[in-house]
């Protein structure tokens, strides 16, 4: 079992900046992947970015060159770094783990906001 939990989200104006936590119970290992998606009243999740235990990288198109992935300490959790937000970004943002058996893990979701 893998407990994940978020933080950081909130309310910003465009263009602004934020920068999600996700603290994970333990740390990542070989064949492990964390990553970040996102959700709209309506809509499905959809992928922001994940990384991998090797730290490989990968972004949906609408986030490339403005938002950028990271481990952290002890490579137990991630981070999202936000910048140039748009409005269209405003969604509740879940922290995902997917772990050697293929099993996924969620955080409970944190919510951005972003005002035109």
């Amino acid at each position: 079992q893998v407990q994940l939990v978020e933080s950081g989200g909130g309310l910003v104006q465009a263009g602004g900046s934020l920068r999600l936590s996700c603290a994970a119970s333990r740390s990542i290992f070989r064949g492990e992947v964390m990553g970040w998606y996102r959700q709209v009243p309506g809509k499905q999740r959809e992928l922001v970015a994940t990384i991998t235990s090797g730290g490989n990288t990968n972004y949906d198109d609408s986030v490339k060159g403005r938002f950028t992935i990271s481990r952290a300490n002890a490579e137990k959790g991630v981070y999202l770094q936000m910048n140039s937000l748009k409005s269209e970004d405003t969604a509740v943002y879940y922290c995902n783990f997917v772990d050697w058996a293929l099993k996924d893990y969620w955080g409970q979701g944190a919510q951005v906001t972003v005002s035109s």
